[in-house]
């Protein structure tokens, strides 16, 4: 954007008749839109495909489904538990629940074995060895919905209570009653839904009090407070149609949990786009008296810095697509919209709706020229308010870094080193259940399940070879690996009569990093098997099923999107400082600062979060959703204060550009950046782990690089660079007397 581009769109969108136009045409769209299309909410889909089709797993879930009818499905694991052991009568209970279903099948029920029509002797075979716990399976179709497969438990629990048993469900699993929970794979989607689903409107209730308090604070402004949100929240009602729009045609998938974390991110970087441009208006009006003018001034100054960081931010998202995992795909386009819609918000209608109240956007502490100011104490009697010259924490840093930019470099490289260094210490895992809180009801039902039998009963891995005809002794070769507890007789293909199914039942966690890691330990032993009875080609001749090994699977497909985005990231952010900048130099410290506080937010995070909250693992997904928001709003910190830099050197040395840019942008960064950390914040307030340790590491990041890169660290490179930081740029320098 050049300059007389946005001197005439400051003067459309503050003109007398041109805010008006500007702002009808906002609520006329906003109106449009909300009554013509489908908002975001009632197109979220929340139960979709990660994996791609080529996928190892989903290869052999497919087979499974073809060639194994009845055992495809996915299963609901009801764990009926009594502490003082199960009596007759549960049992009974038991088996009139079966013979009730398998009368009138549940909607979407595929399988269920017949335990009803087994005698009371042969059914106490299967209860654990304590007594106190049986294990009811339920197969549902692949292809059912949370929401389905929720009403499809209710229905359940309605006929349970028909039995005059009271309420097994909402019994202390502790307790001397008898319960019931719902895992297993259907308990555990349907309790992930209704979480995601509960915190939508939470985290936007809380985003929105949290920004209102914090604006008010900072600018003591009820309308100044308001003026923000009133963008962020038209910001919103555009783009939640159009993606429900977009969803509605199928051309992207969204869930609850991209929708929660994008309004996390419209309210934190939109307000941060309001807050530079307001923080502009202010100095403006404190200079000029037409309150047009010093809007129009203002825009200009900001306004090509709020495009370039808005634009960063989006092309940041965008570089989601190219990833092959579902869940980092469906973020891309609803995260990128959102924020493209707030830069437009921010730079038509925020503008407008200042230009309409002008000055009295600020009461009751309104700016004013010193001339207004000597007027107004004449009129009044008063005296002549006089205004704060300088920011003095501002201008004491400022100060700092110049005289002493070595110092301050060492410094923040040294604490930014050791954090980073702590961050290859983080584990993952991509166990869902260890996001739940320990009273849900899948996790409790895994409790049971792990106490009383094994906890490999939660997910069985399904083994799947092609004999050729010929006789392999698979079970013996499986039970060599290490996690292996029990192999199921073979099961024969319904098509194919080569094929035979084992059931292989671990003695761990099946969701754990330990049970995905031993995958490709099944899958050797299995072709090892296959190679000694001379089967060729033995490595297409094995597939692995289950929820174990879909996780292995996303983790795989995971780490592999992480390789290729990350330095995608790095490369298109790049290119744009470039542009903007026309410094080679700049680009490469600039990019360098926002990398070194990244990992140190990563390694920080993970202390909390291990040493201080008890956390084992942090989900496998982090690390890429916080390097894309991270990196990306951190160059948005970088570039305000750079282009005051890059616009003061031009009529003053260097490190007086230096001091004076540090000390202009440190008010507006430094509360755009704690709103921003606080918005982010949030998302630990809900009962989500994936949530509160994506939040907590974003918030750290997002404060490094607030209150350590950008008023510390890049200011000393700047100045220790001199007419380096500029290289090769040949943009206009301050010619007066040379600095020592």
């Amino acid at each position: 954007m050049n300059e007389s581009i946005l001197q005439k769109l400051s003067r459309m969108v503050t003109g007398k008749s041109g805010r008006w136009i500007v702002i009808g045409i906002w609520i006329a769209l906003t109106a449009i839109l909300t009554f013509t299309l489908p908002s975001v909410g009632e197109k979220e889909v929340n139960k979709t495909v990660d994996l791609p089709s080529d996928a190892p797993s989903m290869q052999a879930d497919e087979l499974m489904e073809r060639e194994f009818p009845n055992s495809s499905g996915v299963p609901a694991l009801l764990t009926w538990h009594r502490e003082g052991g199960l009596a007759d009568e549960d049992l009974a209970a038991v088996q009139e629940l079966n013979a009730e279903l398998t009368k009138n099948p549940l909607p979407n029920q595929s399988f269920l074995p017949p335990i009803d029509k087994v005698p009371l002797p042969a059914l106490k075979e299967f209860i654990s060895e304590d007594g106190t716990t049986l294990v009811q399976t339920i197969f549902f179709a692949e292809d059912a919905g949370a929401e389905e497969l929720k009403e499809n438990l209710n229905d359940i629990q309605a006929l349970v209570k028909k039995q005059g048993i009271g309420n097994p469900f909402k019994e202390d699993i502790d307790s001397s009653e008898l319960s019931i929970r719902v895992t297993g794979p259907v308990g555990i989607s349907v309790d992930a839904t209704g979480l995601f689903k509960g915190a939508d409107v939470t985290l936007l209730i809380g985003t929105v009090l949290l920004v209102l308090v914090l604006l008010l604070l900072i600018y003591r402004s009820p309308l100044l407070a308001i003026i923000p949100l009133i963008g962020v929240g038209f910001a919103y009602l555009v783009t939640s149609p159009i993606l429900g729009f977009m969803a509605d045609k199928g051309w992207i998938t969204v869930d609850a949990q991209s929708i929660s974390i994008m309004t996390v991110l419209l309210f934190g970087a939109g307000t941060d786009y309001c807050l530079f441009l307001i923080s502009h208006y202010r100095t403006e009006l404190r200079k000029i008296e037409n309150k047009r003018k010093a809007l129009m001034h203002a825009f200009t100054d900001s306004s090509g810095a709020i495009a370039m960081s808005g634009l960063t931010i989006v092309i940041s998202l965008l570089t989601l697509l190219v990833a092959e995992y579902g869940a980092y795909t469906r973020f891309a386009v609803p995260f990128s919209l959102s924020i493209l819609i707030m830069g437009i918000a921010a730079l038509t209608l925020v503008p407008a709706i200042l230009a309409v109240f002008g000055r009295a956007s600020f009461f009751p502490i309104i700016p004013r020229t010193p001339e207004m100011e000597e007027e107004r104490a004449q009129k009044t009697g008063k005296p002549v308010k006089r205004q704060k010259k300088t920011n003095k924490i501002g201008s004491g840093i400022g100060n700092l870094v110049i005289k002493k930019p070595w110092t301050v470099v060492i410094i923040s490289v040294v604490i930014f080193g050791i954090l980073g260094a702590y961050s290859t210490q983080v584990k993952y895992t991509y166990d869902i259940l260890s996001s739940f809180p320990e009273d849900m009801d899948s996790r409790e039902g895994f409790a049971i399940i792990s106490d009383a039998y094994s906890p490999g009963e939660l997910a069985p891995a399904k083994i799947v070879i092609d004999t050729e005809g010929k006789d392999i002794p698979l079970t013996d070769a499986l039970k060599e690996v290490d996690i292996v507890e029990t192999v199921s007789d073979p099961e024969e293909g319904a098509i194919n009569k080569n094929l035979k199914a084992y059931t292989v039942k671990f003695s761990i966690n099946p969701y754990s990093l330990e049970a995905m890691d031993k995958i490709p330990a099944l899958k050797t032993a299995a072709e090892s098997a296959l190679t000694n009875a001379d089967v060729k080609k033995a490595s297409d001749k094995v597939w692995i099923s289950g929820q174990t090994a879909t996780q292995h699977d996303n983790q795989v497909t995971s780490d592999k999107d992480r390789t290729i985005i990350i330095p995608l990231i790095v490369i298109l952010i790049a290119l744009l400082l470039l542009a903007y900048l026309r410094s080679i130099t700049a680009m490469i410290y600039l990019m360098g600062t926002v990398i070194l506080s990244y990992t140190a937010a990563l390694g920080l995070g993970w202390f909390i979060l291990h040493n201080f909250m008890g956390v084992e693992a942090i989900q496998g997904a982090i690390p890429l959703y916080a390097f894309v928001f991270l990196v990306a709003l951190g160059e948005d910190y970088n570039i305000f204060m750079v282009s005051s830099i890059w616009k003061k050197k031009k009529s003053m040395p260097i490190k007086q550009a230096i001091k004076e840019g540090v000390s202009e942008t440190s008010g507006v960064i430094t509360s755009a950046g704690i709103i921003l950390a606080a918005t982010f914040a949030v998302l630990t307030t809900v009962p989500i782990q994936v949530l509160v340790q994506f939040g907590l590491i974003t918030s750290i990041g997002v404060l490094m690089d607030t209150f350590i890169v950008r008023p510390f660290l890049v200011p000393a490179l700047t100045a220790l660079l001199g007419r380096y930081a500029f290289w090769p740029s040949k943009a206009k320098m301050y010619e007066g007397k040379k600095e020592n």
